[in-house]
């Protein structure tokens, strides 16, 4: 059983910071992209950012320059560093994530969420 956690969230006002961690735990072999998605209330869930595991980063065009997406593979952690934050980066933030675990094959997981919350 493949799990993945998020922590991080919370409420903050417009122009701070939060850093988002997301840990993977079960019998991994290997962890291949990582990503982070959001959803905000009445809208459709968008990705925000991903990394390879050759550590190459994308960015939605919303976050450039405010969002830095990282990973430690020895700790099967990605992290969301988000700074100058803004009252419309208010959502739930998902990590997703293609792993590989032992007996099972790759497949693609989810965590539960952590919310958000930028105050104007």
């Amino acid at each position: 059983q493949v799990q993945l956690v998020e922590s991080g969230g919370g409420l903050v006002q417009a122009g701070g910071s939060l850093k988002l961690s997301c840990a993977a735990s079960g019998r991994i072999v290997s962890i291949n992209s990582m990503r982070w998605y959001r959803q905000a209330p009445g809208k459709q869930r968008e990705l925000v950012a991903s990394i390879t595991s050759g550590y190459t980063t994308n960015y939605a065009d919303s976050v450039k320059g405010r969002f830095t997406i990282s990973r430690d593979n020895a700790k099967l952690t990605v992290y969301l560093q988000m700074n100058s934050l803004k009252p419309e980066d208010t959502a739930v933030y998902y990590c997703n994530a293609d792993v590989h675990a032992a007996m099972l094959g790759t497949f693609n997981y989810w965590g539960q969420g952590t919310q958000v919350t930028v105050s104007s």
